[in-house]
């Protein structure tokens, strides 16, 4: 062999030695778990809720990452059941994973944030940061806080609150039939709609207020019939996933025409099953919305982004990136991953939502206040579909995030 092409094969040699030497990968990435079904009657909208989760990782990946390192998403089935969840969060702090994501289910929400604060009260030196982007119970920021739980979802009497100024302000609703699941969430739907209804209608007569078993019911044909022996002229339901398409078709099968006000009722199939007969009559309590004029156009892009990755699914938590995101920056003013140190970043940070709302983490008991919207069911002037079916929701109002505040009874805790 020549000594020119010796000297040439050496030089790419210690170069390719050179870049495999220690130091010279990336960091490791920061793991977040993301614990929730991915199996079982509400595995779609667990799926959906991890691809939008690794689509938001993604685009904070592209733009740097944090402290030069990666964010990867490392999915946790938990069937839905808060006894599943405990078993996959000992594998998460078995893996010295930092950081859990959970939304679905406030039944699930309440055995991992109790497990959370009693693994961290016992293991100082190996907590972790129960992130919670949709389990609403309003117990989880009061009477059940914790310094190492924050809420990304607006609660449900926060949304109740709004859900109930609407019904109020319909004189033709006379009576109400409530309907929803069997577990911590469910009731807590029901127990806010009596009470403020009780001071902002009197008149109104709850004529039904039933708890149905979560995930078991494959035909609610029962139910509606139920309804329709009552006499309602409405319907309030906190129902999601499965069991809030399968109400909606039997409401359809049914000829249940009276308006509801919910809670979930859209995207994830939900909005492809209600179809025609919702129009005009599905109201929706929800957060930052595209079809809100004042919305930036950086939020329709990231939507259409979406949609070619997914052409059947929706952006339709946008929390998730919201969530997502201000941990991310709360790890960048901490300058590490210390999960009480990026607690303590969390406390009081402000943030703009892909929807260009101010939301701010509220430090006396970790729940995101946020502006809360009610949206109707239609496919008239929509501005992006959902579930690709032609229709959408129509924004009717906003409540500004002043009030849409409630106040909390928790007193928090903080380590020393």
């Amino acid at each position: 062999m020549s000594r020119p092409k010796y000297a040439l094969i050496l030089a790419v040699t210690l170069a390719l030695v050179a870049g495999l030497a220690p130091g010279a990968f990336p960091a490791d990435p920061i793991k977040i778990a993301y614990v929730d079904p991915l199996s079982g009657p509400f595995a779609a909208t667990g799926e959906n809720g991890l691809n939008q989760f690794k689509y938001a990782a993604d685009a904070i990946n592209k733009a740097g990452g944090v402290l030069g390192r990666q964010i990867e998403i490392v999915p946790f089935d938990n069937k839905v059941s808060p006894q599943e969840s405990l078993i996959q969060l000992k594998k998460v702090i078995g893996d010295g994973i930092q950081f859990v994501f959970q939304g679905n289910s406030s039944g699930v929400a309440h055995a991992i944030s109790d497990a959370v604060q009693k693994h961290n009260e016992r293991n100082a030196g190996n907590r972790v940061l129960y992130l919670n982007y949709s389990a609403v119970d309003p117990a989880l920021t009061n009477e059940k806080c914790h310094f190492w739980h924050f809420r990304f979802d607006a609660h449900a009497d926060m949304k109740m609150a709004a859900l109930t100024d609407v019904i109020a302000a319909n004189k033709s609703i006379k009576k109400i039939y409530i309907i929803g699941q069997d577990y911590s969430f469910g009731k807590a739907v029901a127990d806010g709609a009596v009470a403020m209804l009780a001071k902002k209608r009197p008149d109104i007569q709850i004529v039904g207020n039933e708890l149905h078993p979560i995930g078991k019911v494959k035909d609610f044909s029962p139910y509606v019939q139920k309804i329709v022996a009552s006499g309602a002229d409405a319907v309030i339901t906190g129902n999601w996933g499965a069991d809030m398409v399968a109400l909606a078709k039997a409401a359809n099968d049914g000829g249940l025409k009276v308006p509801f006000y919910t809670y979930y009722a859209a995207s994830d199939g939900v909005t492809a099953a209600i179809g025609a007969a919702g129009i005009d009559r599905i109201r929706l309590v929800h957060e930052t919305t595209p079809g809100n004029p004042t919305a930036p156009k950086a939020f329709g892009d990231y939507i259409t982004g979406y949609r070619k990755l997914h052409p059947q699914n929706d952006v339709n938590q946008p929390r998730i990136n919201t969530g997502l995101t201000m941990l991310v920056q709360a790890i960048k003013r901490a300058g590490t991953t210390d999960p009480d140190k990026v607690a303590a970043a969390l406390e009081g940070a402000e943030f703009t939502t892909l929807g260009g709302d101010q939301v701010v983490m509220r430090r006396e008991d970790h729940q995101l206040q946020m502006p809360v919207y009610i949206s109707v069911h239609t496919n008239k002037g929509i501005k992006y579909d959902l579930d690709a079916s032609g229709f959408g929701l129509s924004l009717e109002s906003k409540i500004e995030r002043e009030k849409a505040a409630q106040p909390t009874t928790c007193h928090m805790a903080r380590p020393s």
